[in-house]
């Protein structure tokens, strides 16, 4: 059965050969499509519309249809020509050439969206660090380590000290 599926799938290609063309189809197809009921049910209803569309008759034009046209080509001609914004305008919008400049237009747009207002709300959301709590003592010691003149200063008052005190007893 799944071989029979497999090559009704392979058959539905060439129905339409057989159908336009019953001379070139090869006798295996003949074959196939005159064994396989579904096949052939499938070709009648291929028969059965290209009778359909062969009965088909196209209307007749509108007898106006030519005079309306020349109508209207003739005042497109004595129209006034638009200015260059307005061709440029009417290319950009109405040629369909080059209807893929409009994606790529609304992408740009969206990047530029997205970057602007991702910087803006980096610099609104974007807290100023805050300061650490220092000590007095912190402060003062770093005060003296960037102060080389008055540790000098400091360190001369504090020999003079132990000079004027004498020796330190244990």
């Amino acid at each position: 059965m799944t071989e029979n599926k497999t090559m009704c799938a392979e058959m539905e290609t060439k129905l339409a050969d057989m159908l336009l063309d019953p001379e070139s189809v090869p006798a295996a197809v003949k074959a196939h499509v005159d064994a396989c009921e579904g096949c052939r049910e499938e070709l009648t209803a291929l028969r059965a519309a290209m009778s359909v569309m062969d009965a088909w008759q196209a209307p007749e034009p509108n007898p106006y249809f030519m005079t309306r046209f020349e109508a209207r080509l003739r005042e497109e001609k004595n129209a006034p020509r638009a200015g260059w914004f307005e061709r440029l305008r009417d290319r950009w919008l109405l040629n369909p050439q080059q209807l893929h400049a409009r994606p790529l237009a609304a992408m740009a747009l969206t990047v530029a969206v997205l970057v602007g207002g991702g910087a803006y709300l980096n610099s609104y959301w974007e807290q100023p660090p805050t300061p650490t709590p220092q000590t007095a003592v912190v402060k003062d010691l770093q005060t003296l380590d960037s102060n080389a003149q008055l540790l000098d200063q400091l360190e001369s008052i504090s020999a003079t000290d132990q000079q004027d005190n004498g020796p330190a007893q244990d």
